[in-house]
């Protein structure tokens, strides 16, 4: 259990730095300034309340945490969905973390409904 908990630390981790090497790259317009600080925020939130998650003192706080790290998880994508729909990037440009916003989403409630 230990280890699975790591592994989505790490992986959170490294989804967030993802996301912000793209915000880097996006248009310096004042849609990809927004929607990408958006973006930016939800996404980071996700490694750190995962992080936090994983100090739960008790199952009430575990399952409020985990809510959390749900929402954020499920902004991040609605985020890359609001950008490609607008153009402000191309499908191509954010796939990848597109799917693994959307992988995360799925772990984390899944988790989140076995608690």
């Amino acid at each position: 259990m230990l280890d699975q908990a790591k592994e989505l630390q790490n992986r959170s981790k490294k989804f967030a730095i993802s996301v912000i090497k793209f915000y880097k790259r996006l248009p310096k317009t004042d849609e990809g300034r927004i929607l990408g600080k958006q973006l930016l925020r939800s996404s980071t939130s996700v490694a750190a309340n995962y992080r936090s998650v994983c100090r739960s003192r008790s199952r009430a706080e575990f399952i409020a945490k985990m809510g959390i790290v749900v929402e954020e998880a499920d902004e991040s994508l609605l985020w890359f969905e609001i950008m490609t729909d607008a153009e402000i990037v191309t499908v191509d440009a954010v796939n990848d973390m597109m799917n693994e916003s959307k992988e995360l989403l799925h772990i984390f409630s899944s988790s989140l409904s076995t608690a």
